[in-house]
């Protein structure tokens, strides 16, 4: 139903909302990536199948009907406890199953849909305890949800219930109780900062956009989120689209643009998928487009999909790939707020930064501010991985502390390890150790430590990770992904993975740790975007924090962490072998030498340091040293 007016737009909320309240009972399969993945959409098709052989009326979407105790059955967005996946929420009762299967669906629908019991088998447990809803599980007891807030609780792809939870108003606000003027002055004074990984003050950016006199203008959102293991953006476009469509419109009454380009990986395939539908939905309402709500004001919106390239998360990197060429950053000034998509000034920010600003136009900038610290208002999301007992998605106020998330939210180190380090802000992020435990989690706070926020991806790790080979790992990876434009990043991000190789294959020395400090410095100094600036804080951070181990790995030629692989050593204890002979046989090299009954030996220079003879030993005669 296209939407004409102001007035026709409220009408259709307030129908809206009374259809979602119709729905007695709500069934919210979650069907985000980590859940489709481990099978969600089966448990969808099953809910179908059972509740049609049982005459049990449900809908799939809001519509006029007849009947009464309506079930809504529905595809939603990630509750954020990947790993408990397949998810099921039933409202109104709050409950959650975790790890739900097609063959729990017939049950399910018997006992909680078409009675009020909680099934105790399907519920989250955790040390003998379990809990039936959602919002007293530990993991989430301690998040405040905003940007989420939508994500698990609606119909992902449905445009009406986004306006039946009050999706929309804002823009309707925007178009109709405020000027232009007054909407930067919003964003400015909420103290919203780009959740990109800068930090940047959006408020500012939106308010040198506006003055720019050059037309056309054009409002840009950053979905590329190239960092490992991140997948914040990605859950916020799956799951609530429209909240991020929304702030992008908003950014164009704002900032004078008519035009909207969304940048998103080809490796996020739902993602784009419910972003194309939420904008031909939109398109379809009268919300997008021209003369939105009789207005007078345009706002049209394009999808482009980038081909993976981590570097095409920097700006102008990303406005030429948008342009159809290939995305290499260039150098600033000009910046893209004066020169951005096709040479015209342009409002860049992350999926993140314009899914906050429905909520602040709805709310005000001084509700927005008492959420948050001083200069980092507002909340976070983070995916947290690694070493830790409850990994997914999160959201918490900026300035919680690292040990909230790690120890409260994340429940610890997996298997009772210690805890070593998180690294935050991926490959351009840095590491936080033991020391850091209390530091808040905002912009400020992180720079001061050698890290950034980045787009908020933490991975935890424990004490039997090796922290060379960490930064090896990420400087691996930043080096495939740079563009080869500047001689420092191209070169210099090379020649460091060098030394690193070296020095965790025990083959390092002193000079090696102090020339990979230098050309640290030099990169991060010469470089000409924001990759190579911060290619090399991982590796700083860590030679910051952790340089006793670069020392032991290229002066005694141990890895502490025992996990560099060439610099693991084994050797068989006499008094314990038997000489069975069974490592020899087994030995894939044939690095083990003795006589049957007799003393067995490892050579040190054929050893290949798989492990293969521990494993095999049934006397515990082999150790590694």
């Amino acid at each position: 139903m296209r939407l004409n007016t102001l007035e026709e737009f409220r009408a259709a909320g307030e129908a809206y909302r009374r259809l979602l309240e119709a729905q007695k009972k709500k069934v919210l399969v979650c069907s985000g990536t980590g859940c489709v993945a481990a099978g969600s959409l089966k448990v969808y098709e099953k809910f179908q199948d059972v509740m049609n052989r049982k005459g049990l009326s449900f809908e799939l979407e809001l519509e006029e009907d007849p009947h009464k105790d309506l079930v809504g059955l529905k595809k939603c967005g990630c509750h954020g406890y990947c790993e408990y996946g397949p998810l099921l929420r039933i409202e109104p009762a709050g409950l959650l199953y975790v790890r739900v299967s097609p063959e729990d669906v017939e049950e399910i629908v018997e006992k909680s849909i078409l009675s009020d019991e909680v099934i105790e088998r399907l519920c989250y447990r955790d040390d003998g305890q379990f809990y039936a809803k959602q919002d007293e599980i530990p993991f989430y007891k301690k998040q405040t949800r905003l940007v989420l807030e939508h994500c698990g609780r609606i119909n992902a792809e449905s445009i009406e219930e986004y306006i039946a939870v009050g999706g929309y108003q804002a823009l309707a606000k925007a178009l109709f109780d405020m000027k232009p003027e007054e909407i930067v002055r919003e964003i400015s004074e909420s103290g919203l900062r780009g959740r990109g990984g800068g930090g940047f003050p959006a408020g500012r950016k939106w308010s040198q956009v506006a003055a720019q006199k050059n037309f056309p203008k054009y409002v840009v959102c950053n979905g590329d989120e190239g960092d490992p293991g991140a997948f914040m953006d990605c859950s916020v476009m799956e799951g609530d689209p429209h909240r991020m469509i929304e702030g992008m419109i908003i950014a164009g009454i704002a900032t004078g643009a008519e035009d909207g380009y969304i940048y998103v990986r080809a490796e996020y395939p739902l993602a784009i998928k419910r972003l194309s539908i939420a904008w031909e939905q939109a398109e379809e309402a009268g919300l997008l487009g021209e003369n939105i709500l009789n207005s007078g004001k345009n706002f049209r919106l394009h999808i482009s999909k980038g081909a993976g390239a981590f570097v095409c998360g920097e700006g102008s990197a990303l406005t030429s790939s948008i342009e159809g060429n290939r995305g290499m950053p260039r150098t600033k000034p000009p910046r893209t707020v004066d020169h951005g998509l096709f040479a015209q000034p342009t409002c860049l920010n992350n999926v993140e930064t314009f899914a906050n600003v429905p909520l602040i136009i709805e709310r005000g900038a001084a509700w927005y501010r008492t959420i948050g610290t001083e200069n980092s208002p507002g909340t976070k999301t983070f995916s947290l991985t690694g070493n830790i007992k409850n990994t997914g998605l999160i959201e918490v106020p900026m300035g919680t502390s690292l040990r909230e998330v790690v120890f409260e939210i994340g429940g610890g180190i997996k298997n009772n390890k210690e805890y070593k380090a998180v690294q935050i802000g991926g490959p351009s992020g840095g590491c936080l150790t033991n020391e850091h435990l209390d530091l808040p989690l905002d912009f400020d706070s992180l720079k001061r430590a050698g890290a950034i926020i980045g787009s908020g991806g933490l991975v935890v790790m424990d004490e039997d990770t090796c922290m060379v080979e960490i930064a090896r790992f990420f400087m691996e990876f930043t080096k495939k992904e740079s563009c080869g434009k500047c001689t420092p990043c191209r070169e210099g991000t090379k020649r460091m993975l060098e030394i690193l190789e070296r020095i965790v294959a025990g083959e390092g020395t002193v000079e090696d740790v102090e020339m990979l400090e230098e050309l640290a410095q030099t990169i991060q100094a010469a470089s000409l975007c924001g990759l190579g600036k911060t290619a090399t804080n991982p590796v700083l951070s860590t030679l910051r924090y952790f340089r006793d181990e670069y020392m032991a790995h290229v002066v005694e030629k141990r890895c502490p962490a025992g996990s560099c692989q060439k610099l693991k050593v084994f050797r068989i204890i006499p008094k314990k072998c038997k000489g069975c002979g069974k490592c020899a046989r087994n030995c894939p090299v044939g690095a083990i030498q003795g006589e049957l009954r007799g003393l067995h030996r490892i050579d040190p220079e054929v050893c290949i340091r798989c492990g293969t003879c521990a494993a095999n030993c049934s006397f515990d005669a082999v150790e590694e040293v």
